[in-house]
């Protein structure tokens, strides 16, 4: 008999990089999907929150209590699937949701070597004003520079893109 070894996967991701002109571009659209991803997430969060507080209740629950309570968790059910669907999309995109309830989300491009991401916030005016390197905290914000293009950027995303526009990194 045959000993099967346990071997550590390692999985390769393709990550689609973006040029500022597409990120400008899909700004509308990227409105959409993360307001929708607010919502659900807001939803989610509402629901999970009144079915604690319906758990916490003392004593033994009314036949009414309990039919609510059901509707409620279908409620949440529908929110969390609704909430994955949209964070698909925008994943389908490259684009990845660093806070649902404050409308951010990552949308990566190359400065240099160096993977960056411009920073989606729906609620900014543009929609995209600053970026950071993917090595900065999360929190760190860059401005856009002129024509709302790091330094360099522009000549390196391009030429990234002429190249096939992914980059593959294992983990």
């Amino acid at each position: 008999m045959r000993k099967h070894r346990n071997h550590e996967e390692t999985s390769i991701d393709t990550l689609r990089l973006w040029t500022y002109s597409e990120t400008v571009k899909a700004v509308p659209y990227l409105r959409a999907v993360v307001r929708s991803l607010r919502e659900h997430w807001l939803e989610m969060q509402r629901t999970q929150l009144q079915l604690l507080r319906m758990d916490a209740r003392p004593g033994r629950p009314e036949r009414q209590a309990l039919v609510l309570r059901e509707e409620i968790a279908r409620e949440c059910e529908q929110a969390q699937g609704d909430f994955e669907d949209a964070l698909r999309d925008l994943h389908d995109l490259s684009v990845y949701c660093l806070d649902p309830a404050q409308g951010v989300a990552l949308i990566p491009f190359a400065q240099g070597e160096n993977l960056s991401w411009f920073v989606f916030d729906l609620f900014a005016t543009q929609g995209v004003e600053s970026w950071r390197f993917h090595s900065d905290p999360l929190d760190m914000r860059r401005p856009l520079e002129e024509k709302g293009v790091p330094t360099l950027a522009a000549a390196n995303v391009d030429r990234v893109m002429s190249q096939g526009g992914q980059i593959s990194w294992s983990s």
